[in-house]
């Protein structure tokens, strides 16, 4: 059996592995691509602006649009008091200000949080969730919620999914007419054959290195739960009934896919081969299984 707090831990490192890794690739990517590239002065410019403008609406808008996309109401302390006071315990024990509180009235079984720092922050639960699952299971979910949040998960979602766009952006361009350098695409050399290589296959590894952070960032917020209810069997029972859920999320959008503590686009059943490999979120049953460890 696995200590809650080295399994925190163990999570933890892990995930800052991976995400070295991705911070390495864009700016290997980056690098090679422009060598394919002859945009001046002002492509880099335009593409640096168009990059910064995405980033701030995502980074100050992004929490309302995912709000919104998931058709979520408000809720308070006198609808809901089972709930708000499950959200401000645990956001005291994490020693983060009570998120907001919001309420989509779907049926499937599903959660979110969203916000750019715990000052910001919303958690977002489904009624089938609500409905379906017992108030341990519901404090569990919420832990898990409470600890993306604290661990900034959110913010770290918004700046991974920027610089994939930045990267798809660079590669777009690479690929038109009009750019790049022809002298050296008659004359060949290894840089510039590398950078061919990126404009093809970049957008497409960083998304795959995208999902594995996000499905690393999942683990420890499992982890980082039971670390703050004490109870990990909360979270497994929740699973479980995750598992065995059918329904899709109605409102499901592929931009907001990865906030969710399970994909809400399909059944989460055992998974193979590519669908395992482009999930936005760990199987089932490998997030019980490390749970398990720590009961």
């Amino acid at each position: 059996m696995i200590n809650v707090y080295e399994q925190v831990d163990r999570n933890k490192n892990k995930s800052l592995l991976i995400i070295a890794a991705f911070f390495i690739f864009i700016v290997g990517s980056g690098w090679l691509i422009s060598q394919v590239l002859e945009l001046g002065t002002i492509g880099v410019f335009f593409a640096l602006t168009l990059a910064i403008g995405s980033t701030l609406v995502s980074y100050y808008s992004g929490d309302k649009i995912a709000l919104s996309l998931a058709g979520a109401r408000p809720t308070n302390k006198m609808a809901e008091p089972f709930l708000y006071s499950a959200v401000e315990n645990l956001g005291r024990a994490a020693q983060i200000p009570t998120p907001k509180i919001y309420i989509s009235e779907d049926q499937a079984m599903n959660a979110f949080a969203t916000g750019r720092n715990p000052q910001n922050a919303s958690i977002c639960l489904t009624r089938g969730l609500l409905s379906n699952l017992n108030q341990t299971e519901i404090e569990s979910v919420i832990g898990h919620e409470i600890a993306h949040i604290k661990n900034l998960d959110t913010r770290l979602f918004t700046v991974v999914a920027i610089l994939i766009g930045m990267v798809s952006i660079l590669s777009r361009l690479a690929v038109q007419p009009r750019i790049g350098n022809r002298d050296r695409d008659r004359n060949g050399g290894i840089l510039f054959f590398l950078g061919i290589v990126a404009v093809i296959l970049s957008p497409i590894i960083g998304r795959l290195i995208q999902l594995a952070i996000s499905r690393r960032r999942e683990f420890l917020a499992d982890a980082s739960s039971a670390l703050l209810t004490r109870q990990p069997s909360g979270l497994i029972g929740a699973l479980k009934k995750f598992a065995q859920n059918n329904q899709p999320f109605r409102f499901a959008n592929n931009a907001t896919a990865h906030f969710f503590i399970v994909n809400p686009f399909f059944s989460q059943g055992k998974l193979s081969g590519l669908a395992k490999l482009f999930n936005t979120h760990p199987p089932i049953e490998d997030r019980i299984a490390e749970l398990e460890k720590m009961v």
